[in-house]
């Protein structure tokens, strides 16, 4: 059987089983069965004679931080160790995973046009620093697939036409007819370079400074699967493919979600499987949502996909106060195969993606969206498909897209938002601006001309929010470490759980019930969000405890503006 139409939850038998995975994978990217190049990737990505023990991958106790590795700051450390030291201080009881955003040496775009994949960026400290990180937190470590910098040594190997780098980049010719190409950036897809062999053109999907890598060689492949080596024996237990929809180009076509690429995801899959089952796959394909979901493929590709439908319908659900679109949207969409899970998150280090939005907002909505982020601070950035341009994504802090400082409901927003994240079926991701309500960074998005620096800022030890104060920042620092906390202990919130959604005039209602035989704490919460800016009041139907408040209801339950109650049953 072919393995693309063959799921790959068991662990492999045998090496000979192994193998033969391996080798349909290989024939299916290249034509043919080589053997050669199935044991040089065994090799490179260190598989031993005997797998190891897979554990119970996701649980109610997953939540991730998404953080830079120097977003959190500190006298007389290194950004990592300071990192280190808010996870293990404050952090233990709400989180159980950190992924740390590019970390090696880089050129551009804040760590995703890499130099040097196997280096830890000196700057933000040291090897020995991530590893100290591991003892407190899984790592979800980046793979940035689809480009290297173009400073890094294999570029200029290809500038000089030396090996291996002048096999390593992908070339183009301007004549080709690359107008189908879909892109994240309105600009030219190619290229030209003065190397030693004449002017090249070289495919730049993100940025001159991003050089596309060449995935149709497999000695690249080889490589990048050796770096995946050293990042699981340095504690990476969630590997993060960043652009992965666009490593596989064909002129002609629309060059994303090619058939190659999933292949390549499944391939990986494969050899995850036997070298390291506890890691999982997590793939970030900013696009449409039964796109995204594609990369789920017959629980063979990845473990997880980026939910990137779910920032903008919840934000424009609570910009406009109704919960009917979200409610239909994740009450009808596909649901994620045996053995997976969505990776639920509102906000991330880029900006909050309207484009997986398209086919459930209108035109009309999206434009809306864009025109309130300009009106209060932020920009906006847009991506190319037949030629034409379209909105791509917001780039704007959330205290300011609700209103700032002077909007009382702004806090209450930002936590009922989160709210909804961490309830919903999935593993939860809050990322580190959010968690320290950072506010438009306008002076550095002046200074790097990057639109997404707007919402990356630094914060110092000393100027974390008080979990205990009574500022607007502290109100959403409690708010969101309070939740994570509680969804921690409760495995109706498992995964692979049920859920049962519910539009109730503008009060969204997501009941959640743990897997058959899951006993940890309560087994059914049914949350309850008030989306709207007046009070409204919901009849229970039976009578429950809020998991929040400790306050028992019995016929009703109350709900102040953008509240919410975690109702477990008596």
């Amino acid at each position: 059987m072919d393995v693309s139409d063959s799921s790959t939850n068991s662990l492999p038998l045998d090496r000979t089983d192994l193998m033969n995975r391996l080798l349909s994978h290989i024939h299916y990217i290249w034509g043919r069965r080589d053997e050669t190049i199935a044991d040089q990737f065994i090799q490179a990505i260190g598989i031993g004679d005997v797998p190891p023990e897979r554990t119970e991958r996701f649980s109610e106790q997953d939540v991730a931080l998404i953080t830079y590795g120097d977003s959190i700051t500190g006298e007389g450390m290194s950004p990592l160790q300071a990192l280190t030291s808010l996870v293990s201080r404050d952090l233990s009881d709400a989180v159980s995973s950190v992924h740390v955003l590019p970390f090696s040496p880089y050129s551009s775009d804040r760590g995703f046009s890499v130099i040097d994949y196997r280096a830890v960026d000196d700057a933000l400290g040291t090897w020995e620093d991530m590893e100290a990180l591991a003892t407190h937190a899984d790592l979800m470590f980046d793979l940035v697939l689809n480009h290297c910098s173009a400073k890094s040594e294999w570029f200029q190997q290809f500038l000089r036409d030396e090996p291996p780098g002048n096999q390593f980049i992908k070339t183009g010719d301007p004549n080709w007819d690359l107008t189908k190409v879909v892109r994240p950036r309105s600009q030219p897809l190619l290229t030209a370079f003065e190397t030693a062999v004449g002017t090249q053109h070289v495919w730049t999907t993100f940025s001159e400074d991003q050089v596309d890598l060449d995935w149709s060689n497999p000695d690249l492949v080889a490589e990048m699967l050796s770096i995946i080596d050293l990042y699981i024996q340095k504690g990476a237990r969630l590997l993060r493919l960043d652009a992965v929809a666009y490593i596989w180009k064909v002129p002609g076509s629309p060059s994303i979600h090619l058939a190659q690429t999933h292949e390549m995801v499944k391939m990986l899959h494969t050899l995850l499987d036997f070298r390291a089952p506890d890691v999982a796959i997590i793939t970030e394909t900013n696009v449409p949502d039964r796109e995204n979901r594609s990369y789920f493929g017959n629980s063979d590709e990845a473990h997880l996909i980026y939910n990137f439908t779910l920032p903008p319908l919840a934000i424009h659900g609570v910009l406009q106060g109704r919960a009917d679109q979200l409610c239909h949207w994740m009450a009808n969409t596909t649901p994620p195969p045996p053995g997976t899970t969505l990776f639920n998150f509102i906000a991330s280090h880029d900006g909050i993606g309207v484009r997986p939005a398209e086919g459930f907002l209108s035109d009309a909505e999206i434009s809306e969206l864009v025109e309130l982020a300009h009106a209060r601070g932020g920009t906006h950035g847009t991506y190319s498909r037949g030629g034409e341009d379209f909105p791509y994504e917001l780039n704007i802090s959330f205290p300011d897209l609700f209103g700032g400082p002077d909007d009382p409901h702004m806090p209450d927003r930002i936590v009922l938002l989160h709210t909804i994240m961490l309830a919903i079926a999935g593993v939860p991701a809050i990322y580190i601006n959010s968690l320290m309500a950072t506010t438009n960074n306008i002076e550095e998005m002046a200074a790097d001309g990057v639109r997404r620096t707007i919402n990356r800022g630094r914060v110092d030890l000393t100027d974390v929010p008080d979990r205990d104060g009574d500022t607007w920042q502290s109100k959403i620092y409690r708010g969101l470490v309070d939740r994570a906390a509680l969804r921690r202990t409760h495995g109706a919130f498992h995964p692979e759980g049920t859920q049962t959604l519910r539009d109730l005039d503008g009060v969204l209602a997501i009941e959640r019930n743990a897997p058959f035989g899951l006993e940890r704490g309560a087994t059914t919460v049914t949350v309850f969000c008030n989306m709207t800016d007046e009070e409204q009041t919901v009849a229970l139907g039976r009578p429950g405890t809020c998991l929040l408040t400790r306050v028992e209801s019995t016929d009703v339950l109350v709900l102040a503006p953008y509240a919410s109650a975690w109702q477990a049953p008596e």
